[in-house]
């Protein structure tokens, strides 16, 4: 633990993402608004890259708020698609640097495969996705959807994702995906700190309890419940396993800017469980804002200090 570490109070906003992955806002603008928005701590969770964290470093120090280092990690159990919320991991280790960088080439190629055919029957190039993009962001679907939006194909991002992204249309292509299982023992590998993202978008979608077993022994952490894209029933049963198996609740807004409705704080994880994570974590630490005495932080993201 860093020499200085103020106490959580809240709002703690756990997972957001930025235009390194496929938010709408810078890295530091993310963290600008969490403070805007009167959250105490905020995580940044791009997927499958770290390469925000620098840029929310400087934020969190700018605007005197905690920033919790982390990354969205792909993964997926058979054809189901389960992402995991990944907290104050060593991002220089070097098997999830493999792996991550192995799921950003599949998902490249993936968003080369869909706009190939998508063009086929409308008018969208590769070069309109690329226009959505910024430099060194993990290019995936919903980049393809701002192209489709750009082009007038449809009006929103969530429009896009109804429509012509849906898998109904004929263009999804799945892509490469370690299990939750890999997941999980990679990220505790590295020091991190797992929690399953959004896992009850239905009921009937939770995670089965024998696999959730083998997580919970792998190290997994939490839940995250408190999400709006969790129904009520799933949401009952997600409590009864966190129960059960001792896991933690976790509550957070799926920040993409204007990607998506979603707002900072609209859901939020209490200062205990982000205190548990902090615990727990040995790969690197939170970025707290400068005391009042001046006195540097010990601890900083960007320093991998175990």
């Amino acid at each position: 633990m860093p020499e200085y570490a103020p106490a959580f109070r809240g709002p703690i906003d756990l997972h957001t993402h930025s235009s390194a992955s496929d938010g709408t806002e810078t890295p530091y603008n993310v963290v600008r608004s969490a403070k805007e928005a009167g959250l105490q701590a905020v995580a940044l969770t791009d997927h499958d890259t770290t390469a925000g964290w620098a840029s929310a470093t400087a934020a969190a120090h700018d605007f005197e708020i905690t920033l919790i280092p982390g990354m969205e990690l792909s993964t997926r159990l058979d054809h189901a698609s389960i992402h995991l919320l990944s907290y104050l991991f060593d991002p220089a280790n070097p098997a999830l640097l493999a792996e991550t960088e192995t799921i950003r080439d599949a998902r490249l190629k993936r968003a080369e495969q869909i706009v190939a055919r998508i063009g086929r029957d409308y008018d969208l190039t590769w070069q309109d996705v690329l226009a959505q993009t910024t430099a060194g962001a993990t290019v995936g679907r919903p980049h393809i959807a701002d192209a489709l939006v750009a082009k007038g194909l449809a009006e929103t991002r969530s429009q896009a994702f109804q429509g012509i992204l849906h898998w109904r249309a004929g263009y999804f292509q799945p892509h490469y995906a370690p299990t939750p299982l890999v997941g999980v023992q990679l990220v505790v590998a590295a020091g991190g700190v797992p929690v399953l993202a959004h896992p009850g978008t239905r009921r009937d979608r939770v995670i089965p309890e024998v696999r959730l077993r083998k997580l919970v022994d792998a190290g997994l952490f939490g839940l995250e419940i408190e999400h709006r894209q969790n129904t009520p029933d799933a949401k009952e049963l997600l409590h009864e396993l966190a129960t059960k198996y001792g896991l933690a609740v976790t509550g957070s807004s799926d920040y993409h800017g204007e990607g998506k409705p979603n707002r900072l704080g609209e859901n939020t994880t209490s200062p205990e469980v982000l205190s548990q994570i902090v615990e727990r974590a040995t790969g690197t630490t939170p970025v707290y804002p400068v005391p009042a005495s001046g006195s540097a932080p010990a601890g900083d993201a960007v320093a991998h200090t175990p």
